[in-house]
């Protein structure tokens, strides 16, 4: 997927359907000149409903659709006979979309699973008909239910990627050279930071035809949880990867704290994120001797597993598999 048709975040408008007004009508044929009332109900306005689709990777076909319209509803008429319901209007969206009201912030929900549906927009209920009306005060009455007006509003989806891991690491780290050489990915590659703008997924083959999903999420800075830099437009895409990835170059001034520094940026903007399983990966290793790995072996942090790679010289990317996959698969 080019990294331009990515999109994670769109605001649109959407507006349900009006219910439809109940009938007035009275019972009127040959030889019953005074028949009771049958007036019918009218038909509720059309929602706008959210669907999961897993074939969808984006939002983009929803930047240049703003305003999203459901149907009306048909009012009711005599014989009894209920007017139509206004076409509901689905909105196909990727699995990890969040609808979000973009006034107050709050969520409104998730979509998780394929085929799940959820009403964005509630369309108006259909009034009722005179018959619902009728006693044996009043067996004549002369008036119905309107509908009830649809309702309208601006609304946030957000996307946040679903993989199987993510790659955290500070811009320039290496997290797009890796995806380009483990997975069929074109991420964008420089040497300057930011090069990574928007996420990047790849699927990495692994032995016996399995594999699995590896996000390159855009580079963190310290600070990044106040929005600083790409900030939450960034963080938010970790919090659906079963494992972190955390990625530091062996060139590094000090490995110990740049990884401590990253593993305080997630928990500062969200501590359940320390629960997901982790990993730490030392890139541009094929620039040590095993003199000076040994030596940073020994001052990394403790209690995560750790490993030595090169994506440039291949080196270690075998077993780096093996971790993943392991980690991935071990309860």
């Amino acid at each position: 997927m080019a990294s331009d048709n990515f999109v994670d975040y769109v605001k649109i408008h959407t507006t349900s359907g009006k219910g439809g007004g109940g009938s007035q009508h009275f019972r009127r044929e040959k030889y019953i000149p005074k028949g009771g009332p049958d007036g019918g109900d009218g038909g509720r306005g059309g929602h706008v409903i959210l669907r999961g689709d897993s074939q969808l990777w984006t939002l983009l076909h929803l930047k240049f659709k703003r305003h999203i319209k459901a149907g009306h509803g048909v009012h009711g008429s005599g014989n009894l006979k209920t007017g139509a319901q206004g076409q509901d209007v689905y909105i196909d969206v990727p699995l990890g979309t969040i609808a979000r009201d973009p006034e107050t912030g709050d969520v409104l929900f998730e979509i998780t699973q394929h085929g799940e549906e959820k009403i964005i927009q509630k369309g108006g209920r259909g009034g009722l008909g005179n018959n619902n009306f009728k006693s044996s005060t009043n067996q004549t009455p002369r008036f119905a239910q309107p509908g009830e007006d649809g309702s309208e509003g601006w609304k946030t989806l957000e996307l946040k990627v679903l993989a199987d891991v993510g790659l955290v690491g500070f811009p320039n780290a290496g997290k797009s050279t890796l995806l380009s050489v483990v997975s069929a990915a074109k991420p964008e590659i420089a040497n300057y930071p930011f090069t990574t703008l928007r996420p990047n997924l790849g699927i990495v083959k692994y032995r016996d035809y399995r594999s699995f999903v590896m996000a390159d999420i855009p580079g963190i800075i310290e600070d990044a949880h106040k929005g600083k830099g790409l900030g939450l437009r960034f963080l938010r895409h970790i919090e659906r990867n079963s494992l972190l990835l955390f990625m530091v170059p062996a060139d590094s001034d000090d490995i110990k704290k740049e990884y401590e520094v990253l593993v305080n940026e997630l928990k500062l903007y969200n501590p359940e994120l320390l629960h997901k399983d982790k990993l730490l990966a030392i890139t541009k290793s094929d620039m040590l001797d095993e003199e000076l790995t040994e030596e940073i072996r020994a001052e990394l942090p403790d209690g995560i597993p750790h490993i030595f790679i090169s994506s440039v010289a291949q080196m270690g990317l075998v077993e780096l598999k093996d971790l993943i996959w392991n980690t991935l698969n071990e309860y």
